[in-house]
């Protein structure tokens, strides 16, 4: 698995967020009750933010996040937003969960949008790669790939022995 520098992962961390956040309000919306892929995405601010790193808060905010994309299932769009969520905070310890973050945030405007998930897909993406820094856009971006097909999307996350 590759390794990051400290200030790259920070980095990752602070943009996985800010990906996460941007589709926050599907799952908001649909369930306006639960707060914990809020949680995980202030989590994963805080620890970028101040670098105090606690296990069981990290890992509690993910888990969390990622039991309430559980409980959204029936609901792709919020699923996929809470998944983001989960991730983002989970780059805090891992890296190349950041990578998760922004993949879940596309799967969830295509699963908000199917109609228009070519266009809003794409233009989220581009949004993505632009706020990262030259040396970790093109190995980011170019593991999250989006296809055309039969008039939708199709979102990928490629791996190998460096992920």
């Amino acid at each position: 698995m590759k390794k990051y520098s400290r200030d790259d992962q920070v980095t990752m961390a602070a943009w996985a967020a800010d990906c996460a956040e941007r589709v926050l309000g599907l799952f908001e919306k649909a369930y306006p009750e639960d707060d914990r892929p809020r949680k995980a995405i202030e989590a994963c601010r805080t620890w970028a933010r101040t670098g105090v790193f606690r296990m069981t808060e990290i890992r509690g905010a993910s888990l969390a996040a990622h039991a309430a994309a559980r409980d959204a299932k029936e609901n792709d769009a919020a699923h996929f937003a809470a998944r983001a969520a989960g991730q983002a905070v989970a780059t805090a310890h891992v890296p190349q969960h950041a990578y998760g973050g922004a993949y879940y945030a596309l799967k969830a405007v295509a699963a908000a949008d199917p109609a228009n998930a070519v266009v809003n897909v794409a233009r989220e993406r581009e949004w993505q790669a632009g706020r990262l820094p030259g040396g970790l856009r093109e190995e980011i971006m170019g593991r999250i790939v989006v296809l055309e097909r039969g008039g939708g999307v199709v979102i990928k996350l490629q791996k190998d022995e460096d992920f």
